[in-house]
């Protein structure tokens, strides 16, 4: 009997989200994209390595300072941990101006430049001088250092320039001049982006007149963000979190970026003063700092036919015309966003807030984002004397500010808010509507796999169900209940509850796949794969000769391919145009197909409030099976994980090419053309044909 619980068994989580991000930049060396489109993977490569640093290798930090030595199934320590992600980032370096260089000299082929102050020509150069003198130079702050100018304290993501200067008698000075972030990144002349720095720096002597400029270099920094609350201490959580966001600029420093050719004396000079060790100092060529900023030229209107032709998500029957509640007092009717439009959802709570018959309206806001219509749906109901009762998550990382904004904002209108549960995030996306009609009491309901966020619903591959089941619906109000009470009572009849319920379910269900060896199979998706406990039921399964087959987003802890452990599981990636964010849990010898806001790690199953579906109509079960087998076909935009914790892209060779996210625009775009009662034979029909060829 092997020991499952042996380290070798175990990929480093942190190691395994850098294989993934790798696998977000190879997407920027993918010359079928179009050029913008591989550059918004550049972006994306770059804003998700900000929040790994700030969060993952900043906790790290704090571990090898505490001294502890393990973290992990892996049984990695703080420091080798460490020492790989810089190994692996430093190397991956090469790769990341390889494929800038690459795309930069292929914009160029289309007018689309990307130049420093100097290259520019006599009339383009007195254009900048007017515009840094009109809407820089006001805004701009130089900085001397010296004995009696302390060295600034550094806001989180800063960016500026470092300076070395020499006096009228040789004396050598050094100072920094800050750039906000209210500047745009780059200045646009025609279609040349000019980054913001290299125009401050020629105009250095204007910002310290009598001082001559000896070097200068641009710099940026990186602080520990996360926020530790201390929750039971809080007598106002609301005035803790506020404490905690304005803490978030003053965390230690865990990352310095610059330029290559950076003078070697002025970036001592930086770091007397930040305290980095040497490798966590990256040195970047031509890539330009912040590489978040290039979605300045993505988003950049005139250059659209650089782009994938954009998709306008369609709204299907049962939902294309009428109420959505009466709509789903007919059926159920579930959603596959953003192929399938988000604007339903929203209006499910808007028609709510608007008829005279809505008694109540619950829900869970996790990230809504800064101009939610959904909110300003609530607000109304609440000033037309509906009881409203929101759950607003103000743990959500990095969208603490924005919910805190919303949270104050309902609370002022009369809303019932509850922020939380001491010591668990809620996680779970729920919103139930409470209707009473001819005297009696009728409850409508809307579960999914994501926020009610109708921006990130456009680009997040996402899962909605809304149904009138009576057995959902009570344990839609037992869930509220225990929100906002005092319940001691944590599990559900119908629906699935973390921390209580999920985990032992899933395992259930893969244990009673065991039971049936070698006719057992199933398939989970989800973002990512790390807890021990799941892990080591799939392993159990995989002993038994089940087929188990996971589509994992982002980071997998298990190693598919070791002997007599995990030989029958295989592990796909999806990254594309999307982001793959539904879990979906398909067993084949279970009745039900289940929808989840839960990822297979142990903080959503053990630390976080949860919920998942059981969905049990034929024709939903079968539309999420579709999903999966589509998925598990692709050979554009797939990877497999190999047995050594690296990913191969999936390739077509000769056959078919199947893009899963292509085809199913081109899935939903057919049905949305086809939209007479007679169109679900053909549905159907397309289907099973979409099936075939996959």
């Amino acid at each position: 009997m092997k020991d499952l619980s042996n380290p070798a068994y175990y990929f480093n989580r942190e190691l395994s989200w850098l294989q993934f991000n790798s696998r977000v930049l190879a997407q920027a060396a993918d010359e079928r994209l179009p050029l913008l489109e591989r550059l918004k993977f550049l972006a994306i490569y770059g804003t998700n390595l900000d929040e790994f640093y700030m969060i993952r290798v900043a906790g790290l930090k704090a571990l090898y300072k505490a001294g502890i030595q393990e973290t992990g199934a892996d049984k990695m320590s703080p420091a080798e941990q460490l020492a790989a992600i810089r190994s692996h980032l430093h190397t991956e370096l090469e790769q990341l101006e390889a494929h800038y260089e690459a795309i930069a000299h292929s914009l160029i082929q289309e007018g689309v430049r990307i130049e420093s102050y100097d290259a520019m020509d006599t009339e383009q150069q007195a254009i900048l001088q007017e515009r840094f003198f009109e809407h820089i130079y006001p805004v701009i702050i130089p900085i001397a250092v010296d004995a009696t100018h302390p060295f600034p304290h550094l806001n989180n993501l800063s960016f500026g320039l470092a300076i070395t200067l020499s006096d009228e008698q040789g004396n050598i000075k050094h100072g920094l001049i800050r750039i906000p972030r209210i500047l745009s990144r780059f200045i646009r002349i025609d279609h040349t982006y000019v980054p913001i720095e290299s125009i401050v720096e020629h105009f250095i002597g204007d910002l310290f007149p009598g001082y001559t400029t000896i070097t200068s270099a641009p710099f940026r920094i990186t602080r520990n963000a996360d926020m530790e609350i201390e929750e039971e201490e809080a007598d106002d959580f609301l005035e803790i979190l506020e404490e905690g966001l304005r803490a978030r600029n003053k965390g230690s420093i865990v990352r310095l970026e610059c330029t290559a050719g950076a003078d070697s004396d002025l970036i001592a000079f930086l770091n007397r003063h930040l305290h980095l060790e040497e490798e966590d100092i990256y040195r970047y060529r031509s890539v330009p700092l912040n590489l978040g900023s290039l979605w300045q030229i993505v988003g950049d209107k005139s250059l659209s036919h650089l782009l994938l032709p954009p998709y306008t998500p369609k709204t299907l029957p049962p939902l294309n015309s009428g109420n959505v509640c009466d709509v789903i007092e007919r059926r159920e009717v579930l959603l596959y966003h953003p192929y399938e439009s988000f604007e339903p959802v929203v209006r499910f709570i808007q028609e709510a807030a608007g008829d005279p018959d809505t008694l109540a309206i619950r829900m869970t806001l996790y990230r809504v984002g800064p101009k939610s219509p959904i909110v300003k749906a609530l607000i109304d109901a609440v000033r037309d004397g509906k009881q409203v009762t929101v759950l607003v998550e103000l743990k959500a990382r990095f969208d603490e500010e924005n919910n805190l904004r919303w949270a104050k904002t309902l609370e002022d209108v009369g809303a019932h808010v509850v922020y939380g549960i001491p010591g668990l995030k809620v996680h779970a996306k729920i919103a139930q509507v409470i209707k009473r009609q001819d005297g009696e009491f009728k409850s409508y309901l809307h579960l999914a796999t994501g926020n009610y966020n109708p921006s990130t619903a456009k680009i997040y591959t996402d899962v909605s169900y809304f149904t009138t089941r009576e057995d959902f619906n009570r344990d839609a109000t037992r869930f509220f209940h225990f929100l906002t009470g005092f319940s001691t009572h944590t599990k559900l009849d119908s629906l699935y509850m973390s921390p209580a319920q999920i985990k032992p379910r899933l395992i259930k269900l893969i244990d009673r796949e065991r039971d049936h060896g070698t006719k057992g199979h199933f398939i989970l998706k989800a973002n990512s794969l790390v807890d021990p406990a799941i892990i080591r039921a799939l392993y159990r399964a995989s002993q038994a000769g089940v087929r188990i087959e996971l589509i994992i987003r982002g980071i997998c802890a298990l190693r598919p391919g070791v002997p007599g452990v995990s030989e029958t599981i295989t592990v796909h990636s999806i990254i594309g145009k999307y982001l793959e964010h539904p879990r979906i849990y398909w067993f084949a010898h279970s009745e039900p197909v289940y929808i989840s806001s839960a990822d297979l790690m142990t903080r959503n199953l053990d630390r976080r409030i949860e919920l998942m579906t059981p969905i049990d109509a034929p024709e939903l079960k079968e539309r999420l099976e579709h999903i999966l087998r589509v998925q598990l076909a692709d050979n554009q935009l797939r990877w497999v994980l190999q047995n050594d914790g690296t990913y191969q892209r999936v390739e077509a060779a000769g056959a078919q090419p199947i893009n899963s996210q292509r085809l199913m625009e081109k899935y939903i775009t057919k049905l949305y053309e086809k939209t007479t009662k007679k169109s679900r034979n053909y549905v159907k029909k397309l289907a099973d044909k979409l099936l075939k060829e996959s």
